[in-house]
């Protein structure tokens, strides 16, 4: 055969069509929404090859295995507890009335109809905007257990912090107490399965979360679904939930990120129960392909939810969402609280890339006269995320939000807060991943007095922060510019 440039162009474009043909085949053959399977079919396309490395590892779905145990996981432990609550729901009449608070009714019904949320009572909660203040207390709570704790973490690094939090774990298993760690591994990199040796032998127990073990990844390589949840419950008595992790960057060791402004709240009360239920779900589900024992579910049968005693203390629900079921309860709670806000809404997120119908809630709220707000850093932790945010930031500027750039080091905040006395404090970012890729946990709070504290610290925080104008905007490079159009193409995969 004589190789020809007319040879050489035919074999190009058979490949190139082989390629675009296996590359409709591959994304449409799982089910996925319309932006995910555009943004796949774009990297597939333009990166014969490679892209479908990148799709092995960061494009394929869950399996339907462990989609079915994580499903059977959380049927067999919420049958433990959930026809009561019910019950007990419809007894005291502990929902709140349609007449008196029908935005608080709307979002409570949401979520117990999405999550099976139960909504807790006489919740006492601390605010900790500082990494250095916060762990000192989850220590001393640690220090002062008696029977249980369970550690839940996206990150749990082998740093200085991660020796402290970890040192004080195995102090607590020495007198007795049952401690349980849950890990990502791609969150936790760099610390090996030894870190939690010594614990280990003294009784307690650690483990990775099932879709990051380094043995399933092997069997079915996929690197896009991770524990995001950052939970700590204490002798079932105290719960931490929020946005920091476990590692040293998060209180202020880190060169690059500076200061780390992130916000996490301590529960004392009924919904660390709800905490529990959660950690007891992600245990047993990850327990199938370990040889750890089972989370005792006897438990959960004796759990009371009583009627609220104060109207100082919080009404609380815990939400989960992830990539098992497409519920997407906390992406539509966000939706809800936007859709209902009254006079403002203020929102701190470290990632801003929202899903259509959020970008639109939000949009419509603004012109609808409603103060919207959001925050985000002023520096980048993934180069393309940041871009992508900064797209949609000159986009919702454009449209009447005031988005602000936090310059006191990087914010890693995940809240929301609204003028219907609404707020919303967890794991979950403003972003596709943690709407709908991220195994994710976020508390809905109703309370005016929690209301009005979150405000008051977005407030103090914008004056460490800058607005981002239409001019800022128009002042940027072309070269930056285009980044930012680029990275919003792959924003549905970040």
């Amino acid at each position: 055969m004589i190789w020809t440039w007319d040879v050489i162009r035919h074999i190009i474009e058979i490949l190139w069509i082989i390629n675009i043909a296996f590359a409709i085949w591959t994304v449409f053959r799982s089910r996925r929404d319309i932006a995910s399977t555009w943004a796949w079919l774009l990297v597939l396309s333009v990166f014969p090859g490679i892209g479908f490395i990148i799709y092995l590892f960061l494009g394929r779905q869950l399996s339907h295995d462990e989609i079915f145990a994580i499903k059977d996981e959380q049927k067999k432990i919420k049958n433990h507890y959930l026809k009561k609550q019910h019950e007990l729901l419809n007894k005291h009449d502990l929902l709140p009335r349609e007449d008196q608070q029908p935005r608080a009714r709307m979002i409570t019904d949401l979520n117990l109809n999405n999550d099976e949320a139960i909504l807790t009572f006489n919740n006492n909660v601390e605010i900790f905007t500082d990494g250095p203040k916060l762990f000192d207390n989850i220590i001393e709570n640690i220090n002062k257990a008696t029977e249980f704790i369970d550690v839940e973490f996206y990150t749990f690094y082998s740093d200085n912090l991660g020796k402290r939090v970890l040192n004080a774990l195995e102090h607590a298993q020495e007198r007795g107490v049952k401690v349980r760690v849950l890990y990502d591994v791609d969150g936790s990199r760099g610390t090996k399965p030894r870190f939690f040796n010594k614990l280990r032998s003294l009784g307690g127990q650690a483990q990775p979360f099932i879709s990051s073990s380094s043995k399933y990844k092997i069997r079915t390589p996929r690197m896009n679904y991770h524990l995001h949840r950052k939970l700590i419950i204490i002798d079932r008595k105290i719960g931490y939930i929020g946005g920091f992790n476990i590692g040293d960057q998060y209180v202020d060791k880190s060169t690059k990120f500076g200061h780390w402004r992130d916000t996490h709240m301590r529960v004392d009360g009924q919904a660390p129960s709800m905490m529990e239920v959660r950690f007891a779900m992600d245990w047993n589900t990850s327990c199938r392909k370990s040889h750890l024992p089972r989370y005792d579910l006897t438990y959960l049968q004796n759990l009371e939810i009583a009627p609220p005693t104060s109207s100082e203390q919080v009404a609380m629900q815990i939400v989960s969402s992830g990539p098992d079921n497409q519920n997407f309860a906390i992406r539509r709670a966000y939706e809800d609280i936007i859709a209902t806000a009254k006079k403002y809404i203020y929102i701190q997120t470290p990632y801003l890339i929202p899903e259509t119908s959020i970008l639109e809630a939000l949009i419509i709220s603004a012109k609808s006269g409603v103060d919207v707000r959001i925050m985000v850093p002023c520096m980048a932790d993934h180069p393309f995320v940041y871009r992508a945010t900064e797209y949609y930031a000159k986009y919702l500027t454009e449209n009447g939000i005031k988005v602000y750039k936090y310059n006191n080091g990087f914010i890693h905040a995940k809240t929301m807060v609204s003028g219907s006395n609404i707020s919303s404090v967890g794991s979950a970012n403003q972003d596709y991943r943690s709407y709908s890729l991220n195994f994710e946990v976020n508390s809905f709070n109703y309370s005016p007095q929690l209301t009005a504290k979150l405000k008051a610290i977005f407030e103090e925080d914008l004056k460490e922060s800058t607005l981002m104008t239409n001019e800022y905007f128009a002042n940027q490079s072309n070269w930056r510019k285009f980044k930012q159009y680029f990275s919003r193409l792959l924003s549905p995969i970040l």
